[in-house]
């Protein structure tokens, strides 16, 4: 990030100039020979050296033998602040703007922020400890939690990574440019929940609120040690207003962890969720699928009536030690609501690093494609990931083909379910 610094250490910069001794020798300095004068010559002295006839001076090497020892405790001493910071490093007495071993390593530097999740702080990795690595799980390794989110359908599981929990905002009539906002458009509050191999649960989602809910929703989340780590909107003008809230909490209570989610849910006027009818789960859709698919370079799926494209960072992710599950916080995803006649209500999301912003955006708006939001998700995740949410209205195939070279100015590789909406 610009806003990093790094010490300087070249000489002259980050090394205290330190005097060097000037040797003189008598008859070839005329300032210091003394000639003519009362006292006899004048040599030229270091400050601090022994003035002749002390006890000092005594014991003072003299000649070529101490010159030697002396450049050499010149030398020690114009290092010393430089070999005391690594010295020092990691024990907290380093002094200040001393480069440490132990420096946090994410962007922006500064200490690492203490933990408040009631738990032990796991690895970091700044290359002091592997990342924490999420364990595969069943759904019914999750059957507390279900019920802790009062879910009669039941969530999800993504790959056996992790599971994924949706509350459908089925209850808003929300219009944007005179499209009705379908919830699985861009209504739709999900909550992911990741079994770590110490035990612990990591929860990463994100919320949808009405205007008159979202301080109500934030106190609940504040209550229940869930964190909000964005606060932002998907969609350009709407009616009614609606906000999106990012979440984070890590702890050994998962069960704890849904309640809290439950509690912020309980704010709002989110229905239950109930299952889809089988006869429509996945409605066929008058849509060339085959030809977007093409246009964007990977393969998506019906969910419940719209077309879901979704893409996934090649990196893997870290944050706060822990390492996150392919896709989930990470993703790009293109959500495809079907007008008729292959016309589309294009709401996206992209995930960029900050090199890749200025390009993608560039490209996005040379195909005509709304810019929303950008934004960052997370606080602390490496490497740094921010994103932008799109929005467009035309044809299917135009707009997945005006979405490609942005999407190749990015480092992803096509993914099934994301983990998101």
């Amino acid at each position: 990030m610009s806003g990093d610094r790094e010490q300087d250490m070249s000489p002259g910069a980050a090394t205290p100039r330190t005097a060097t001794p000037r040797t003189h020798t008598r008859g070839t300095d005329a300032r210091n020979t003394g000639a003519g004068k009362a006292g006899g010559p004048r040599t030229g002295v270091l400050a601090g050296t022994p003035r002749a006839g002390t006890p000092e001076a005594e014991a003072t090497p003299t000649g070529a033998a101490a010159g030697a020892p002396r450049r050499r405790l010149l030398a020690a001493a114009a290092f010393a602040p430089l070999l005391a910071g690594v010295g020092m490093a990691g024990t907290g007495l380093a002094g200040p703007g001393t480069a440490t071993a132990h420096a946090d390593t994410r962007r922006g530097g500064g200490p690492v922020p203490p933990d408040h999740s009631g738990h032990p702080p796991g690895p970091d990795h700044s290359g002091h400890g592997r990342p924490l690595k999420p364990v595969r799980t069943k759904a019914g390794d999750w059957d507390h939690v279900v019920k802790a989110l009062g879910l009669s359908g039941g969530p999800s599981m993504v790959r056996g990574e992790f599971l994924h929990a949706r509350f459908p905002r089925t209850d808003l009539d929300v219009v944007s440019y005179g499209v009705k906002v379908s919830p699985g458009l861009a209504l739709g509050s999900h909550v992911a929940f990741v079994r770590y191999e110490d035990g612990s649960t990591l929860i990463m989602g994100d919320l949808v609120c009405a205007e008159n809910e979202l301080q109500r929703v934030s106190d609940a989340l504040f209550a229940h040690h869930i964190e909000m780590t964005a606060l932002h909107k998907h969609l350009l003008a709407h009616s009614p207003d609606v906000w999106w809230i990012h979440v984070h909490a890590h702890g050994h209570d998962a069960v704890a962890l849904a309640r809290g989610v439950r509690a912020a849910i309980d704010r709002t006027a989110t229905p239950v969720p109930q299952p889809r009818p089988r006869s429509l789960e996945n409605p066929p859709l008058d849509l060339d699928t085959r030809r977007i698919d093409a246009a964007l370079g990977g393969k998506g799926s019906n969910d419940g009536g719209l077309y879901k494209v979704v893409f996934h960072r090649r990196e893997t992710i870290v944050d706060r030690g822990m390492e996150l599950p392919q896709g989930l916080g990470a993703s790009t995803a293109f959500n495809m609501q079907l007008l008729g006649g292959g016309r589309v209500a294009l709401s996206g999301d992209f995930v960029m690093v900050a090199d890749e912003v200025p390009n993608v955006l560039a490209r996005l708006r040379r195909g005509k494609i709304n810019l929303v939001e950008l934004h960052n998700h997370g606080l602390s995740e490496e490497p740094r990931l921010f994103f932008t949410h799109i929005w467009a209205v035309g044809d299917g195939v135009r707009i997945a083909r005006a979405l490609r070279p942005a999407l190749d100015a990015t480092r992803v590789t096509p993914g099934g379910q994301g983990g998101g909406d």
